[in-house]
This record gives C-alpha cells, sequence and structure tokens, in this order.
C-alpha cells in the first residue's frame, strides 16, 4: 500500500475555500471510512507511537526526559490553557504531548522554527486574556537555547504583572547538551572554546533566577515531585509570573524515527 499522501494546493480566498471544501464533504461524505485499510494503517501507527512515548513518559531515571516532563506537565495544565511552544526538540515533542482540547489555543514557532518568539506570544496572549478580565493560563514552553533569544522579557512579564508560567527544558544546548561532569572535566583542560562542542550551553544555568531578579518566582526542578509542587504553585498564583526551570538528561532525545533525516540536525 502507498502510504504517500498527495497534496494540491489550493489558491484564493481562505473563507470561500473553506466553505467549498465543506459543501463538498456534506454533499459527497467522507472518501476514507473508519474501516479502510488506510485508516487501519494509520490507527496501528498512532498506537505504535503512543506505546513507545508512554514508555519513555514513565522512565523514572534521574535526569528526566523530555517525554517524563510533558508527560507530567499535561497532568496538570487547565484544559482552557493556551499554551505556547518553541524550541528544536523541545516544541517538537510537546506538539505530541501538550494536548490543545479547544481551537486556537496554541502558539509556536511554526514551519519555519523562527526562535525567540515565545515570550513574546505569551505577552501578547496573556496581556489579551487581562483586557478581557478572562481566567485562561498562558503557558510558555521553551528550549534553553529558545529562552535565551528572548528570555528578557521576563522583565516586561514582570512589570506588566502577567502571570505567564515558562517552563524552561534545560538539556545545557541546541538539540543536545553538555552533562555538568565533563563540562568540569573540560574546564580541566583548558580553553572551552577548543573543547566545548558550539552548541553546548553552560550547564545547569539559573534561568529561575532571571526571573526571581525582576520580582517573578523561579523554581530549580530536577525531579517529578518537584515538578509538579512547582507546577501547581505556578498556576494558582495570578498576581506574578513564574519560571521553572526544568533539568533534564542533556543527551535526551525524540524517541526513535523511521526518517531521520527529516528531523536531523545540521549543527
Amino acid at each position: 500500500m502507498n502510504n504517500n499522501v498527495k497534496s494540491v494546493a489550493l489558491l484564493g480566498d481562505i473563507g470561500a475555500i473553506v466553505t467549498q471544501l465543506l459543501t463538498c464533504v456534506r454533499e459527497h461524505g467522507w472518501k476514507y471510512p473508519s474501516n479502510t485499510e488506510w485508516w487501519s494503517s494509520l490507527k496501528e501507527k498512532i498506537a505504535a507511537n503512543a506505546k513507545i512515548s508512554k514508555a519513555l513518559a514513565l522512565t523514572t531515571t534521574l535526569p528526566m526526559n523530555y517525554y517524563t516532563v510533558f508527560h507530567h506537565i499535561s497532568l496538570q495544565l487547565p484544559h482552557d490553557c493556551i499554551i505556547v511552544s518553541e524550541g528544536a526538540n523541545t516544541m517538537d515533542i510537546g506538539r505530541t504531548m501538550l494536548n490543545n482540547y479547544l481551537p486556537r489555543h496554541r502558539l509556536d514557532a511554526g514551519t519555519f522554527g523562527t526562535m525567540g518568539v515565545g515570550p513574546g506570544f505569551a505577552i501578547a496572549a496573556a496581556a489579551l486574556e487581562k483586557s478581557r478580565d478572562k481566567s485562561r493560563r498562558v503557558v510558555c514552553v521553551e528550549g534553553d537555547s529558545a529562552f535565551g533569544f528572548s528570555g528578557m522579557e521576563v522583565e516586561t512579564m514582570c512589570r506588566y504583572n502577567l502571570p505567564v508560567v515558562i517552563i524552561v527544558v534545560n538539556n545545557n544546548g541546541i538539540y543536545s547538551g553538555v552533562d555538568p561532569e565533563v563540562w568540569k572535566e573540560m574546564t580541566k583542560m583548558g580553553d572551552l572554546t577548543s573543547i566545548a562542542p558550539p552548541v553546548s550551553l553552560l550547564p545547569e544555568a539559573r534561568y529561575d533566577q532571571v526571573m526571581t531578579a525582576f520580582g517573578g518566582r523561579g523554581f530549580l526542578v530536577r525531579t517529578v515531585e518537584e515538578l509538579q509542587s512547582a507546577l501547581e504553585l505556578s498556576l494558582s498564583d495570578w498576581d506574578r509570573p513564574s519560571l521553572l526551570n526544568v533539568l533534564i538528561d542533556p543527551s535526551s532525545d525524540r524517541k526513535q524515527q523511521d526518517f531521520p533525516w527529516l528531523t536531523r540536525s545540521n549543527l
């Protein structure tokens, strides 16, 4: 069976095109009923992916991995919260683990992976919620590299009392980082610029202290219990923003890919 799905670009006004598509579906029905071979194959793949992700999510070793962090975050997020997400593995894995239950409740870096947009998106969403007297929480999930692009926007959040919850998934690098113990050994060897990989960042950087410097709440998180407690406190605080600096395994990666060339880093 050919699993490739061919696509055709539709050029025109989006409202008119969607109306035409809906009319077509209503008149002619959906062409792929649930008992077709294509749907069966797709469901098998969904089930297999879910099984792998669940196994990774329930891993109890420390430091935590991406899937463990996202699993426990998803259990506590309000169903009507607005999720902002950016990063490499952080955004890609987060899209599969952090569910949206309502339309127009997710903002992320999009197809082109534009880094640095997360805090700005979160500020805009929180400001709009505040102006409307709404009670939806804005939760901004960042990779440590992505946070570095515009992390000082936490000052804006504190200045305007926007209760954004920022979760920095910190693996000490871009895609992958350096273990703190390995970093110590490298520093003994001399100039880090000639030893450390260019995509590594300072191990266990205290991003939580960036938030506390401006009056927000910062949490350093290493365990599931600390993550649960910090997130509960952050979601209950409507007076100021919070930042959870979640330290994970520097070698943590996404699950094995069938087509690794699609997501392989060129860095």
